[in-house]
């Protein structure tokens, strides 16, 4: 595993926004070549979502960077966030010489991701069946808004919509008349992972048939695949699920409660955890409406309430510390500085440092996934910033030709 588990997969990115290039960066985690293809000029979407945008404040070189800029003068973390170890070139999809270079591409690849409106790909050139054509043998990952057939089939996706669309935003909020969206892009970024998964299923099958095909996935799916429990709740038992704010609506006591000075979350997920709870903290262990779980759903107000005046006598770390005792799993809510700033999120190699050719030392969100070997043994990518607007159209066309020529014409 000297190169990843995908070090010998390269993968060609024709995906922009948020979606299709989450989905090539997990592939590009675990050792994949991503070859990230973009609009000559402007290149992704994400490249001017902004602010913040970065920049090196002195061009000597002095350390730390400034935000106060303008777009044209700086780097989006947007895109900072979504494109780490892919390279970068520039084609235009619409010219001759930008097909014949995506056709050099697809045959050598052996995964091709895309993200257009239904139907774009086919126009430039590009049908399944060229694709197919070209290499037998590639995977073509297709991510659309609410999927590629249907009544609503052509439906252009963003994200906030398909969370309404989906149903999670009637699911989170104080709510049922407060409507909210997750904190991120969540069906974008869970589109990704469900089309990442899907890349990788099918490579497994590649290596039984030799042939590659089409995988899709939406949005839609994303947000519906995630239902979990909330979804039966209604395919199953006629329940259409409401934000409830910041508790459990299965399980009581679960959420968030107040101490004497913040916030603490707990979750009593089972009877024997709730026999230690309760009497630790003076709350009728066998009372009406406190005995079962499902009397406590059903008691929830009033469990609750009686949950936040026996945490009130206490500070936080107290609290925690008292909680920690008993063997309730519980916690503080933590803004994203004190995560990042966290022993434990950077012992898991949740933050990693990469040198970017123009900010020079980042540091960035690391993957989630770990990888050992059958002695033990870490496997550590080497991590790469993300690229320049086409970073590597000259080492891609060496690739590709042999020659030492700009791709497209767009050095």
């Amino acid at each position: 595993m000297n190169g990843g588990p995908l070090s010998d997969i390269v993968v060609v990115d024709l995906t922009r926004a948020l979606a299709g290039p989450h989905a090539a960066m997990m592939l590009a985690d675990l050792g994949a070549r991503v070859i990230k293809v973009e609009t000559p000029g402007g290149g992704d979407d994400t490249r001017g979502w902004g602010p913040p945008f970065v920049a090196r404040p002195d061009p000597a070189g002095e350390d730390g960077l400034t935000t106060d800029i303008a777009p044209a003068d700086g780097i989006s973390t947007y895109f900072l966030s979504c494109n780490r170890n892919k390279e970068s070139i520039t084609l235009d999809l619409k010219s001759p010489a930008g097909r014949d270079t995506l056709t050099e591409l697809v045959r050598r690849a052996d995964v091709l991701l895309e993200n257009f409106r239904p139907g774009v790909l086919d126009r430039l050139g590009f049908p399944l069946d060229r694709l197919t054509e070209l290499n037998p043998g590639l995977v073509v990952l297709s991510i659309s808004g609410f999927g590629h057939d249907g009544p609503q089939g052509g439906r252009a996706g963003y994200d906030q919509i398909a969370q309404g669309e989906g149903g999670l935003m009637s699911m989170t909020g104080p709510d049922p008349q407060t409507p909210t969206k997750v904190g991120v892009p969540i069906a974008d970024l869970l589109a990704g992972m469900y089309g990442a998964f899907g890349v990788v299923a099918k490579l497994t099958e590649r290596a039984r048939t030799g042939l590659g095909g089409l995988v899709r996935t939406s949005l839609l799916a994303g947000m519906v695949g995630v239902h979990a429990f909330q979804g039966t709740r209604w395919t199953v038992a006629g329940q259409v699920p409401a934000a409830e704010g910041p508790h459990h609506p299965s399980i009581c006591p679960y959420g968030l409660f107040h101490s004497a000075d913040g916030t603490v979350q707990i979750a009593v997920g089972s009877e024997g955890l709730w026999q230690k709870f309760a009497p630790a903290f003076g709350l009728p262990v066998d009372a009406p409406g406190f005995a079962t779980n499902a009397d406590r759903v059903g008691n929830g107000p009033a469990v609750r309430a009686a949950v936040d005046a026996a945490f009130a006598e206490y500070p936080t770390a107290d609290l925690l510390a008292e909680l920690a005792r008993v063997g309730v799993p519980s916690g503080e809510v933590k803004n994203l500085q004190q995560v990042y700033q966290w022993d434990q999120t950077r012992s898991q190699g949740l933050l990693i440092d990469v040198q970017h050719p123009v900010l020079g030392p980042l540091q960035l969100p690391g993957p989630p996934l770990r990888f050992f070997d059958g002695t033990g043994a870490e496997w550590h990518r080497e991590h790469t910033a993300p690229p320049l607007l086409g970073q590597h159209n000259d080492s891609v066309q060496a690739w590709l030709t042999g020659s030492d020529g700009p791709i497209d014409g767009t050095a």
